[in-house]
């Protein structure tokens, strides 16, 4: 029986990052539980899309994402928590036409087909950690707005599967764009 990992690769993920008051609340959640939990520090944001590792497409991509999408208001459902370290705990978010729009966009301009399913979440703690705990925490998480206003696209160079803190503190931002007003 092999018991090997799946092997990493280097992809690029697109991110949609918060406008402010919610970037600046949900970066002190992040910050605050992952030192609560010796867990990696990340940037808030919601991941739309990942495909290939090519720099150019990703430049090419967040631009025209921004030049032809407005800030997208997401409706915030409930937190939730799973065994998947990229999902200890999060906040699930509504899809919308003007997120499916954007992946759209992004999957057409890096000509990518990779299979990365669209669910919209942020993440608030990438950690092991038994259920109980992540239960009793997701539990305990309160946010003080029902919709969040996203602003800016992100693409970031990161490996998949993202596994351990090592892997999130290597992830390396390319090209960040605002999305026109």
């Amino acid at each position: 029986m092999n018991h090997e990992l799946p092997r990493t690769h280097t992809a690029i993920a697109y991110w949609l990052t918060p406008a402010d008051p919610a970037h600046t609340f949900f970066e002190n959640m992040i910050c605050d539980l992952a030192r609560q939990y010796d867990a990696p520090v990340f940037e808030p944001h919601v991941t739309i899309h990942v495909g290939s590792n090519h720099a150019e497409a990703a430049e090419k991509a967040t631009s025209q994402a921004a030049f032809v999408c407005e800030p997208i208001e997401l409706k915030l459902l409930d937190v939730g928590h799973s065994g998947e370290f990229t999902k200890t705990l999060f906040v699930q978010l509504a899809l919308n036409k003007q997120l499916r729009r954007l992946n759209k966009i992004i999957r057409s301009d890096v000509q990518n087909s990779s299979d990365y399913q669209l669910k919209p979440h942020l993440s608030l703690l990438y950690k092991k950690m038994p259920i109980l705990e992540r239960r009793r925490l997701a539990l305990s998480i309160q946010l003080p707005f029902s919709e969040v206003i996203f602003d800016s696209i992100k693409a970031v160079r990161c490996a998949l599967p993202t596994r351990n803190r090592a892997d999130v503190e290597a992830w390396r931002g390319i090209a960040t764009k605002s999305l026109r007003r």
